[in-house]
């Protein structure tokens, strides 16, 4: 359910930078997250594994390191966590397995809790946790060193996001990874939105669009989510993210150079001036790329000012002598460079 994946989407941005224990046991009550691994049918006599797999393969431990015996008294901690009419979370106690489970060695009475929590004493969590996002936000690459550092750094500080991340974007190894990760979609078509100050006119079809490069928006293909990285990139895909690119530099503003001042600095009192009176005469509607105003408000005065706020890495195609800032848009756009960050 659509309202559902949100309602997850909102957990998940609340919680980003909290607590990684308090997001664990938070999403494993989530309706989505319930629904999707049936959590709601896992009663007395008849456990169903799928979360307790789930929870540590994907979001914890990784493959390798639990048993099947594990999965199988794990899913019986968890059986009696429901969902009421209203899809909000609740217990019932007369489809709990009270018997005794042995996990990870342990033996006794536990729950859906308890196992949560055996799974955050474990090291392993914290190391698996912190190479997902160095993935996501370094290289795909992760560097060892770095890692046994971070992930006893989370590990010490009790699963703290924001600490993690503010020494993960302290290394070096962020420092020099420009170029290194493919954009998503999302990240490309609204991250370029947002770049230009633009609105689309239509949500929704910006939604097909990045449909049409492969990511449903509130609609991974499974429980992992999306693959990311090099599956981003296929003949179709490619040739549509091109497409966006052109059409969204076609149809900009004629470029007249208009912010440039006698001695080469850009006037962006007059920029921001121009985009008011812009937007005023609009009525705050969705309007087109304005590259002459985009380059007065962000001091753009020349093409290497544009690849230098544009692009991760130095453009594939070599740009003309003497382009502005804002006719280098363009070309920035559609350089090949301009599809990783």
């Amino acid at each position: 359910m659509p309202q559902l994946m949100y309602q997850q989407n909102v957990l998940l941005r609340h919680q980003a930078l909290g607590n990684f224990g308090q997001l664990l046991h938070a999403i494993a009550r989530d309706p989505a997250m319930m629904r999707y691994l049936d959590t709601v049918n896992n009663r007395k006599g008849q456990p169903n594994e799928n979360f307790a797999r789930e929870v540590m393969e994907l979001f914890t431990l990784g493959e390798g390191h639990y048993s099947e015996q594990d999965i199988r008294e794990a899913a019986r901690a968890f059986t009696g966590w429901s969902l009421d009419k209203d899809f909000q979370f609740v217990y019932r106690p007369n489809q709990h397995d009270n018997g005794d489970k042995t996990i990870f060695g342990q033996q006794g009475n536990f729950d859906g809790d308890d196992v949560l929590d055996m799974l955050l004493r474990k090291p392993q969590t914290a190391r698996f946790v912190t190479i997902k996002l160095w993935k996501n936000l370094v290289s795909p690459t992760p560097n060892e060193a770095d890692i046994q550092r971070l992930s006893a750094l989370f590990y010490r500080d009790n699963y703290e996001i924001r600490p993690l991340l503010r020494a993960m974007l302290l290394t070096p190894a962020f420092w020099q990874s420009q170029g290194q990760l493919i954009k998503s979609p999302l990240e490309l078509t609204v991250g370029t939105l947002v770049t230009f100050d633009l609105t689309p006119p239509d949500w929704r079809a910006l939604a097909g669009l990045n449909r049409q490069l492969g990511q449903d928006v509130f609609n991974p293909p499974n429980v992992k989510g999306w693959p990311g990285g090099e599956v981003w990139i296929n003949s179709a895909t490619l040739l549509t993210r091109k497409q966006f690119l052109d059409r969204l530099s076609h149809d900009a503003a004629p470029i007249r150079n208009s912010f440039i001042k006698a001695d080469g600095q850009m006037d962006e009192a007059g920029g921001r001036q121009a985009r008011i009176q812009r937007l005023i005469q609009a009525g705050l509607r969705p309007i087109r790329l304005q590259p002459d105003e985009w380059a007065a408000i962000y001091h753009v005065r020349n093409a290497a000012d544009s690849a230098r706020l544009l692009l991760a890495v130095p453009p594939a195609q070599a740009l003309p002598e003497g382009m502005s800032g804002a006719q280098a848009i363009a070309p920035l756009l559609l350089d090949p460079a301009y599809q990783v960050h």
